[in-house]
């Protein structure tokens, strides 16, 4: 079985930095396209920005200069690093991932993580 696990979300100030990590488990052969959507109390889910297994990405308008993901395939790793934040990045962030072949080559789809709440205060 697999699943995607996040951490580093947490409460900081405006115009500060946090590292968000998710990390798939499991006996993984490769990820194909890693993304990070976030939630905000009453609004819809939206995707903050992706990564190819080749490493291209793609942002958010709202987030262009400010974020930057990237993965680790030895690690089964995407992370998003977060800067210059605020108040209004305040979500529960999502990792999603959209194929995982596994052992015996078995694939999950669209998998997702279970969140982790980021709070940046004015």
């Amino acid at each position: 079985q697999v699943q995607l696990v996040e951490s580093g979300g947490g409460l900081v100030q405006a115009g500060g930095s946090l590292r968000l990590s998710c990390t798939a488990s499991g006996s993984i052969v490769s990820i194909n396209t890693m993304r990070w959507y976030r939630q905000a109390p009453g609004k819809q889910r939206e995707l903050v920005a992706d990564i190819t297994s080749g490493g291209i990405t793609n942002y958010a308008d709202s987030v262009k200069g400010r974020f930057t993901i990237s993965r680790d395939n030895a690690k089964n790793t995407v992370y998003l690093q977060m800067n210059s934040l605020k108040p209004e990045d305040t979500a529960v962030y999502y990792c999603n991932a959209d194929r995982i072949t596994y052992i015996l080559w078995r694939r999950e789809y669209d998998l997702w993580g279970q969140g982790t709440q980021v709070t940046v205060s004015s």
